[in-house]
């Protein structure tokens, strides 16, 4: 297990990475304008198809729905990248280093925006009309990452906190800079809460599938190109993939990391 000062080391890497998220900002706010250009020509077929999305987020927080992953698949697949071979459970994960949590972690997020890049490419041939293919399919597939990678660090999404936990990191990774700081404050303060209270904290899940869906940006504007979209597409997906993941395994990570810290022995 790692020591103190290792555990300190890692907090800090982590806030460090938080900071930078506040430079962010600018090309955030620049690339939610296309979309809204978008909503003016697009279909109202369409757009009801994107609003049922809506309701699908709302059922992934308090089920798990059609987007909750297998914990048998997950396991099988970390037993095969971590150097402890005998795991059966998401108890004996939370006793694994840091080192082959990172490790596993950074592989899976290769390994999702590698396909998301694939999806993209393929949903960017029809232009505007498949967007509404490719939103929801990049929806799922951002959700799935991150309850992978909360099972990576031992959490387990069966439990309908870690789903907030996970919307709230959708959240984050799709947030301006005010967002980002709210959001970090209450992710700082989940475990002792009541999902009842964290829920109530999320103030409209609503909002994050909007935002989510705003974050695409210039990004899925060019998509709208037929033919062009596929190299768009592409790179658009890949890029919110990897973003995502990356604020799942930070977030994730800062959560393990504090509560080895607070299980260490005072001197």
């Amino acid at each position: 297990m790692e020591t103190k000062e290792q555990l300190l080391a890692y907090l800090k890497e982590i806030e460090t990475w938080e900071k930078k998220q506040k430079d962010l900002f600018f090309w955030e706010k620049l690339g939610r304008i296309p979309f809204k250009l978008l909503d003016r020509i697009t279909p109202k077929w369409i757009q009801k198809k994107i609003g049922e999305l809506v309701d699908e987020l709302g059922s992934y927080i308090q089920t798990g729905g059609k987007y909750l992953v297998s914990e048998e698949a997950m396991l099988k697949w970390i037993n095969q990248l971590s150097s402890y071979k005998k795991i059966q459970s998401l108890g004996d994960i939370k006793n694994l280093p840091l080192e082959d949590m990172i490790k596993i972690s950074e592989g899976l997020a290769k390994n999702r925006a590698a396909f998301a890049s694939i999806q993209g490419a393929t949903t960017g041939v029809g232009g505007l009309f498949s967007l509404v293919v490719d939103i929801p399919m990049i929806l799922g597939i951002s959700l799935k990452t991150l309850q992978e990678i909360a099972m990576i660090y031992g959490y387990d999404p069966k439990d309908k906190k870690e789903r907030i936990f996970i919307v709230k990191c959708l959240q984050f990774a799709n947030a301006d800079i005010v967002g980002k700081e709210a959001i970090l404050k209450d992710l700082s303060m989940i475990d002792e809460k009541s999902s009842a209270d964290v829920i109530q904290q999320l103030k409209g899940w609503q909002e994050v599938f909007y935002t989510f869906r705003d974050q695409f940006g210039w990004k899925k504007f060019f998509q709208a190109i037929p033919i062009a979209g596929i190299l768009f597409g592409s790179i658009a997906n890949k890029n919110m993939i990897e973003t995502i993941a990356e604020t799942g395994d930070m977030l994730y990570r800062k959560r393990r990391v504090k509560e080895r810290l607070k299980e260490m022995p005072s001197l």
